[in-house]
């Protein structure tokens, strides 16, 4: 058994975003996944990007926001939405609504997310 204090949950963050690392390679002996829980202030975005050799999932679990994905399209996702990327979809986020929007990311096999933001506490 493996348990992760408060303590042990590293933040990373960029403008309007806060990436909580729930569970990750510094903090956890898992080989299989991270899990994540970012929040992001209305206004904020996370750029489009893609990840080469992991797949995620993320469930949203507050707010409202638009996908960014490739072509330049975009899809609402919102509270209670779940969408899976296959390794290089591109993906990205912006918090386009009224309040914070919060959502859960599983990625497996596992990142450690230190090379995307600027801030880590």
């Amino acid at each position: 058994m493996e348990f992760i204090s408060a303590d042990n949950i590293r933040e990373l963050s960029n403008p309007g975003v806060v990436s909580r690392q729930l569970l990750n390679p510094e903090n956890s002996a898992s080989t299989r996944v991270t899990i994540t829980e970012v929040h992001l202030e209305v206004g904020a975005s996370q750029p489009r990007h893609t990840h080469d050799a992991s797949e995620q999932i993320w469930y949203a679990t507050k707010g409202s926001g638009k996908l960014l994905l490739e072509n330049d399209t975009t899809k609402p996702f919102k509270a209670g939405d779940v969408v899976r990327f296959a390794d290089k979809d591109v993906h990205g986020l912006l918090n386009d609504g009224n309040e914070e929007f919060v959502y859960v990311s599983v990625t497996a096999p596992p990142i450690n997310f230190g090379y995307a933001y600027k801030d880590k506490k």
